[in-house]
């Protein structure tokens, strides 16, 4: 597959540290996917995750040695905390191997529209006024995403696709359902209320883009169950990037399973709010 280049890529929720966590399918797409500015938007690293027990595989480190040569072949890269990564909130304006720590940044599309870029898990009240049962949710996910590992591990021996338990469990419970809603309508207004034309966020591992609320949203997805991307075009046009839809990728290595789970399947010019 050729190289791509993009005017910007925004990637969120990789959860490296987590087991869960598609390190080889995203090396695999920055192997064919550049840009000028790459935005990495929260829960790069999973904190929790490996509070509770350290996992780092060398999976994990080649995404993080990765994105250090892309900066040092000229590209800029952004890194916008979330809440599973908010240690790193500590170090707003630091430079990290040319990596730019920053709370949340406005991303000037080709076209001149104003796009704030954010985790997002500050318009999620279950992550900030009820920690502790985020925690409960994020234990009850991993043990989804474990039984997933397993369920398609047996189905990929059977010659059946992939198929996500987290994700269809997601959008079978009329509550989650409604709290994507939720959460889309908190960040319209929120970009609303900022000025700008539209908002980019990842957290709620929902890739998306729309307008249904009068303001352009945009979810950049994750690299846990759906591993997407949402990549800017020179034209000023955006898309979602399904990889595991774009690329057959049988056979890359897991550290636990020995195949990677295959989920289901731009240079803007930024400048740091006040």
């Amino acid at each position: 597959m050729v190289q791509k280049r993009h005017r910007a890529i925004f990637i969120s929720d990789v959860h490296l540290g987590a087991r869960g966590a598609q390190a080889a399918l995203l090396i695999d797409f920055l192997r064919h996917n550049d840009a000028d500015v790459i935005y990495l938007v929260g829960d790069i690293v999973d904190g929790w995750q490996l509070k509770r027990g350290w996992y780092w595989p060398q999976a994990h480190n080649d995404v993080v040695q990765k994105l250090l040569r892309v900066v040092r072949k000229g590209s800029q890269i952004y890194y916008l905390p979330g809440n599973h990564d908010e240690f790193m909130r500590d170090y707003f304006g630091t430079h990290f191997g040319g990596i730019e720590v920053m709370d949340q940044v406005v991303h000037e599309a080709a076209d001149g529209k104003r796009f704030l870029v954010i985790h997002g898990d500050a318009f999620d009240v279950v992550v900030m006024h009820a920690r502790w049962l985020a925690n409960l949710g994020d234990w009850a996910y991993d043990a989804a995403l474990y039984c997933n590992r397993w369920l398609n591990f047996v189905r990929r021996r059977l010659g059946l696709t992939y198929w996500s338990l987290s994700a269809w469990a997601k959008f079978k419970v009329k509550k989650a359902v409604n709290f994507i809603g939720a959460f889309e309508e908190a960040l319209a207004t929120e970009a609303r209320r900022q000025k700008v034309d539209g908002v980019i966020c990842g957290h709620i591992h929902h890739a998306s883009i729309n307008d249904q609320l009068g303001i352009r949203y945009m979810n950049c997805g994750d690299w846990v169950e759906s591993c997407t991307a949402l990549v800017e075009g020179y034209d000023g046009r955006f898309e979602i990037m399904r990889w595991t839809e774009l690329v057959a990728a049988p056979g890359l290595v897991d550290a636990d399973m020995h195949e990677v789970d295959l989920p289901i399947a731009m240079p803007g010019r930024s400048r740091v709010n006040a």
